[in-house]
């Protein structure tokens, strides 16, 4: 019955309207006649609506006047009609077949690599890999060893743990999980001592083995020796160690700045111009001049690529630059607002740099001014353990 339904589709079929008292008879005498009739509605006892194939209904005039019923055709429908439709339009059918060809084409390709999953490795650096190793756009998807890609990026880098490239459309989607990096950490056989990994002042030293080569209240500087790999006995001599122990210290992170009372900032105006581009892969097609009216200005660039389905890329982008304009804004600063502002910056620039903040013991402001300007520093104080190791080398 679908098989049937689907050559009289190519066919062609009409759907009619058929009117009067033996519509039963007149069904009958088509079945009985191997003549398919299909999506039969009836509205009511003496009307229906229902589909035929079209070489079948030049039959139905015969059928029609047995039973004294009236026929009348609704639609056409089908490839036949569908193709006499647009006999008239050519110019139409042919961009039609145009665009679906070009359509076909452009699917073998890849139009666009969208990378998930990175924070701290550069996203540049990971599209230029994949470039070298043969996916870029533009470059025909048979040719893409997606697993080949990814066994030369995992062997180069030792800061992905995981990643897949899967292929959708004409869209390329690199997912990658970054590894965790460990410290090193030493032997316990091998001899080591205790180094310091930052300027600090001593607070507490304690050692579970070595020598013990600083003292509380002393300053030590970054690869100063703490805790030594190595022990003197009075039998023994100097024998060599793994240096264990814990140092803690006070370290000092401090920021400074200076800034002027009269402030000239560029601000928006609220005027905007915005310029438009076409590329078609590498091709740019700018639609108006690429410089604005205004004298000074600041400028946003957005490229929005084409896409017909979520993972349908065309090989072309609209680029839209929007223009700001800018007037310059004098202000004058009081010595207080001054310090106020510059304390509260360095101070969040600071905070950023420190990674154990519950351990911060004391806060330090610095100011100096004259009447230009005002200079301020900030010195935080933390308490850290500064101690690493570093092996002995014989």
């Amino acid at each position: 019955m679908i098989f049937k339904i689907l050559i009289n589709y190519i066919l062609g079929y009409v759907n009619i309207s058929v009117e009067g008292y033996y519509i039963e008879r007149f069904i009958n005498i088509c079945i009985s006649k191997g003549i398919l009739v299909w999506n039969i509605r009836r509205e009511k006892s003496t009307f229906m609506f229902a589909n035929i194939g079209k070489n079948d209904f030049k039959l139905l005039k015969e059928i029609a006047r047995k039973t004294k019923c009236k026929i009348k055709i609704n639609q056409k429908r089908g490839l036949p009609f569908l193709l006499n439709r647009y006999k008239k339009r050519k110019i139409f059918f042919i961009v039609f077949v145009l665009v679906a060809i070009l359509m076909y084409g452009t699917s073998k390709f890849i139009w666009n690599v969208e990378i998930e999953g990175i924070e701290t490795i550069d996203r540049q650096e990971i599209m230029n890999e994949l470039s070298e190793y043969g996916l870029k756009e533009g470059i025909l998807k048979s040719k893409v060893n997606a697993q080949e890609i990814i066994n030369q990026i995992r062997l180069k880098r030792d800061d992905i743990a995981w990643m897949n490239i899967n292929l959708n459309g004409t869209n390329v989607i690199v997912k990658i999980v970054e590894a965790t990096k460990k410290p090193e950490i030493l032997d316990e056989n091998e001899y080591c001592n205790i180094i310091s990994n930052k300027t600090a002042q001593i607070t507490k030293i304690t050692a579970k083995a070595g020598t013990i080569l600083v003292k509380p209240g002393d300053i030590v500087t970054e690869n100063s020796i703490l805790i030594g790999g190595w022990m003197e006995g009075k039998y023994t001599g100097t024998r060599y160690v793994h240096a264990s122990g814990e140092v803690q210290a006070k370290v000092w992170y401090t920021k400074s700045e200076k800034i002027n009372l009269r402030q000239v900032n560029q601000v928006r105006t609220g005027a905007t111009q915005k310029r438009y581009n076409i590329k078609l892969n590498n091709f740019q097609i700018n639609l108006y001049k690429s410089i604005p009216n205004f004298e000074k200005y600041d400028t946003i660039n957005e490229e929005k690529k084409i896409k017909i389905f979520s993972d349908f890329y065309l090989p072309i982008s609209l680029g839209i630059s929007t223009y700001y304009e800018l007037k310059d804004e004098e202000k004058n600063l009081t010595k207080e607002e001054a310090k106020q502002i510059l304390t509260d910056k360095l101070k969040n620039e600071l905070l950023e740099e420190i990674e154990n903040q519950e351990n911060i013991q004391d806060i330090k402001v610095n100011t100096s001014e004259n009447e230009e300007s005002v200079e301020v520093e900030v010195i935080y104080e933390v308490l850290e353990n500064i101690g690493t190791q570093e092996k002995i080398l014989n």
